[in-house]
């Protein structure tokens, strides 16, 4: 039988219990969750498999596809940008990329692009899974079309748009691709066991994503033509998708991180903790600060539900999001439950990633009661 193994203040006795018994069920094939307070680690545990058939055991090192997770780490990247006074939030986009002006984009600004915003969720242009490590044509075809809404009326998850948008900045202003960059100065300084795209020497400690076994929620299927349709069937994915060899190395800011909890976790502190975790300083309080400036608070054009969304981050307690607390509280989470909470009022930060995926996720989902067990262990929710 898995078991949990790892270290945590017996004051999270109530989330190690549910953790083993997610373990016990397999609900949790494989996992592994971190709670930082004032930049100690006061929960660090894993548990059960790296594999379906649970033959081989989830180990202090293994890492896995966090999915979307990977988003909140480009977000940092051009955060640091910003907070190196390289770009500005609130200048045009084709200030740094003159192309991006073209069919009526040429007031959409960086702002928009970190906020989901923009209007460019989706390719009009058909995308195939062999067009998507191809960095360079897939933002010129984003900077040759038209917006699909009117950017900064709403927001709309760009799911995959987001991070070829946010690289191709990042690239004109640094000379780096987003990989390299995030290499270089955001886990290396940091000691963060995070990768965009995985490097073959560290294949065999890297867990497959396992396929939902749980049934999808019933939803109307989207109206072709409509936003909802063309952000997610261009190109329509699949759980197995991340375990394949072509995407899994390329650089795909969007959803192509490989972590654990404590990675993920060494990351997101800087922005629970002032901007730096143990004397690497990325952003200044005044950048922590721009996060929250709320930029979008409605129903959102892809997930259709409400979602309020700051500089980077959605913004915790509204919509998908309410069982946390409001406040200075941001995150995101992965296809499939990883997730990660900043909140910088507490300085506390709480991270998940796991290889089983589910249709249930937040409010719904373990990774919605390992948060709601965390600030139940604190006294923030009852």
């Amino acid at each position: 039988m898995a078991q949990v193994h790892g270290n945590y203040d017996p004051k999270f006795e109530e989330l190690r219990r549910l953790f083993q018994k997610n373990l016990d069920s397999k609900a949790d094939v494989g996992a592994s969750i971190t709670v930082n307070i004032d930049g100690k680690n006061v929960v660090d545990i894993w548990g059960g498999y790296v594999d379906e058939e649970c033959t081989r055991p989830w180990e202090s090192d293994t890492i896995a596809g966090v999915w979307s997770c990977t988003k909140g780490v480009t977000s940092l990247a051009l955060l640091m940008l910003i907070d190196r006074g390289l770009v500005d939030a609130n200048a045009k986009v084709a200030q740094y990329w003159p192309e991006f002006a073209a069919n009526g984009k040429q007031d959409i600004e960086i702002r928009h692009l970190l906020s989901h915003t923009s209007g460019l969720s989706a390719w009009e242009d058909r995308i195939s899974f062999d067009d998507l490590p191809n960095q360079d044509a897939l933002a010129a075809k984003l900077a040759a079309q038209g917006p699909l809404w009117e950017p900064g009326t709403a927001s709309g998850y760009h799911a995959v748009t987001f991070a070829v948008l946010i690289a191709e900045v990042l690239r004109r202003v640094t000379g780096k691709t987003l990989k390299q960059f995030v290499a270089e100065e955001i886990a290396g300084p940091l000691n963060a066991d995070f990768q965009i795209g995985l490097s073959d020497k560290d294949i065999p400690r890297t867990s497959n994503a396992i396929a939902h076994k749980d049934k999808p929620t019933t939803q109307a299927m989207p109206e072709p033509g409509s936003i909802l349709f063309k952000t997610l069937t261009n190109p329509v994915f699949s759980p197995n998708f991340i375990n394949t060899e072509k995407i899994r190395k390329a650089d795909l800011g969007s959803f192509n991180g490989f972590a654990n909890a404590r990675a993920l976790n060494r990351i997101y502190s800087v922005l629970a903790l002032g901007g730096g975790v143990d004397g690497v300083q990325l952003l200044s309080q005044k950048t922590i600060d721009l996060i929250f400036q709320k930029q979008s608070d409605g129903i959102d054009l892809v997930m259709g539900q409400p979602v309020s969304f700051g500089i980077g981050y959605g913004l915790g307690g509204r919509g998908a999001a309410s069982f946390m607390p409001t406040g200075r509280v941001g995150f995101w989470g992965g296809w499939g439950g990883s997730i990660f909470v900043f909140d910088v009022d507490r300085k506390l930060t709480i991270t998940y990633a796991m290889n089983q995926m589910s249709h249930k996720i937040m409010a719904h989902g373990r990774d919605g009661e390992y948060v709601t067990a965390v600030y139940k262990a604190l006294g923030v929710l009852e």
